[in-house]
């Protein structure tokens, strides 16, 4: 467990939030293996009916924090990266995932909304998918699900050239399913909380599982496909150097 990654249980509500904030929220082995608990403890509640992300502070979430991240080791007894386990709980989540964004949302913090049910970004807030400036390539299986809701060129733009885009544009592309204004997103979040859980539980479990069924069993194949070749990118010659890069630029800044 960790003390960057918050769980509180409000009835019938199951809040995790990224608490990093003076990191950007940049996500560690450790907070993935608490996100990844989390989430999987959720799925096995049936009082649990509705399960809340969101990030403290500035930003939802930088993504990775890439010197932890690049010294990652499987789960004792699992032979698993945490991270890989966290992006499979939330495909085989059965409660419903409203997320709430703000600011930074980059990396796996674009691809995580990909498996959340409602997602409430905030005018101004950035998504941004630099898996290929990095050496790297996309994983949370969002190369097979981005070029389904936002179509092939659309996904290209930011999967190939790693172009940034805000939130009007993740609403038309079908990542967002709700744009609040700017210091109003926790507001509308709220409001969300309230309508899902004055519905009827067992039906939405059940529909939500419904929207979910036409594609989990590909979005976990691609799932292992993406992984195998994040890990082997892990270990080239490219990936080192734009690491190197980054942490030079950002040394200078």
């Amino acid at each position: 467990m960790t003390d960057h990654v918050k769980v509180e249980r409000a009835g019938a509500v199951l809040a995790i939030t990224l608490a990093r904030p003076e990191r950007r929220n940049a996500i560690t082995v450790a907070m993935y293996a608490a996100l990844a608990d989390a989430v999987e403890s959720a799925a096995n509640d049936p009082t649990v009916r509705l399960i809340t992300l969101e990030g403290d502070g500035e930003d939802f979430t930088a993504g990775n924090d890439l010197a932890d991240f690049l010294s990652a080791r499987p789960d004792p007894g699992v032979g698993d990266l945490p991270v890989w386990r966290y992006l499979r709980a939330l495909a085989d989540n059965a409660v419903p995932i409203l997320a709430c964004v703000q600011g930074n949302a980059v990396g796996i913090g674009t691809t995580m909304l990909m498996h959340c049910d409602l997602v409430v970004a905030e005018r101004g807030c950035r998504f941004h998918l630099p898996f290929v400036d990095l050496g790297l390539v996309p994983e949370a299986a969002s190369s097979l699900i981005m070029p389904d809701f936002a179509g092939r060129r659309r996904a290209a733009r930011h999967l190939l050239l790693a172009e940034p885009f805000g939130a009007e544009e993740a609403l038309t592309m079908g990542l967002a399913s709700h744009v609040a204004e700017r210091g109003e997103a926790r507001a509308l979040r709220d409001r969300l909380v309230a309508t899902v859980l004055a519905k009827p539980a067992e039906a939405m479990r059940q529909t939500q599982a419904l929207l979910r069924r036409v594609d989990r069993a590909a979005v976990l194949d691609r799932m292992e496909l993406e992984n195998g070749h994040f890990a082997e990118r892990l270990q080239s010659d490219e990936v080192k150097q734009a690491i190197a890069a980054f942490f030079a630029a950002r040394a200078k800044a």
